[in-house]
């Protein structure tokens, strides 16, 4: 494999006068690595090995002027943009079933941090043409990865774009960037606040943003520097889905082989996503990865491979994007 550089970022990656099935694609050749933590949140836990074959994987998070062509081409309208079903949210006010989008909202000072409601708002005509409440725009953000995404937005892209989510476990073997084991992208320590390698908060969540990474929300694709695979915003920025319901423990409940190492384990069973906590709201829940612009140490320590957290599919946020893959084989 061979990677060019062009003005600083790696270019299309290629196997002799072979080029990826679509713009702006690698090639991850399969292996076997160490999938989750038992360093961090109970959620990574525990840590096995699992292999997947080659895939091709976008090097950026798909960009609004990305989301733009897609929507100029189908019409496609957003969950965001869509008004909401009352029979899925009882005893909702009349109020809150009009189309909209959680938005992130700091606050003025520390508050309590098991109370996420004290920064997330539900903000009527938010999408992702209006990113940061109904009277923004998206003037200078084409390059910005496109948010308040519902899962059914980014399959829908990626149907259209001859693409398809990443499972959870091919987004994080991804992610690692061919280093098996580290804590980050980078390596097994936290980057100096000084000198951040990715879009994240620094300061104290959710009041004090010290934006000392340049950037007080999302940040341009390729802004960072890229993992050891070429691929871009791996880490912050915007979590990205995958194509995996959630379940806590997903060594447990992964479709897998019958003996050895579990091969493109999946996690199958929608039943087992539902939130335990909110049994009012039978919303199913996929698989997010990589963190993003709101994830700090004191909150979120999330900037990493092995992070995972669950979104319900029906709701995008201030923070939530997603990337494509084409499964197969390296060709010839």
């Amino acid at each position: 494999m061979s990677t060019t550089i062009q003005n600083g970022i790696p270019g299309e990656t290629t196997t002799g006068n072979q080029k990826a099935p679509h713009e702006d694609m690698i090639w991850i050749e399969g292996g076997t690595f160490k999938m989750g933590s038992d360093d961090f949140y109970p959620e990574e836990r525990p840590s096995h090995e699992v292999s997947v074959d080659g895939f091709w994987i976008d090097r950026f998070t798909v960009t609004n002027e990305k989301f733009s062509a897609f929507v100029a081409d189908t019409g496609y309208q957003t969950v965001a943009e869509r008004a909401l079903d009352p029979k899925q949210y009882p005893g909702a006010p009349a109020e809150n079933l009009a189309p909209g989008s959680m938005l992130f909202v700091p606050t003025s000072g520390p508050v309590d941090l098991r109370d996420y409601t004290n920064w997330w708002t539900w903000a009527t005509g938010t999408n992702w043409r209006h990113p940061f409440g109904p009277d923004s725009t998206l003037d200078g953000l084409q390059d910005h990865p496109v948010v308040h995404i519902a899962y059914e937005d980014a399959e829908a892209y990626a149907n259209w774009a001859g693409k398809q989510l990443p499972s959870e476990a091919e987004w994080e073997f991804a992610a690692r960037g061919g280093h098996d084991g580290r804590h980050f992208i980078w390596g097994n320590d936290d980057f100096p606040a000084e000198a951040p390698l990715a879009n994240t908060w620094q300061g104290e969540f959710p009041w004090q943003n010290l934006t000392t990474d340049g950037f007080e929300r999302t940040a341009p694709v390729g802004s960072f520097p890229a993992n050891d695979y070429g691929l871009f915003d791996m880490t912050g920025n915007v979590w990205e889905w995958t194509a995996d319901w959630y379940i806590p423990r997903h060594d447990s409940e992964m479709v897998k082989s019958c003996c050895g190492i579990p091969v493109n384990p999946r996690v199958m069973d929608m039943e087992k996503s539902y939130d335990p906590a909110q049994p009012q709201f039978q919303i199913p829940r996929r698989v997010v990865k990589g963190g993003s612009f709101l994830c700090a140490p004191n909150y979120c320590l999330r900037y990493r491979p092995a992070a995972r957290q669950p979104q319900m599919v029906d709701t995008g946020m201030s923070h939530i994007g997603f990337r494509c893959v084409v499964p197969g084989n390296m060709p010839n």
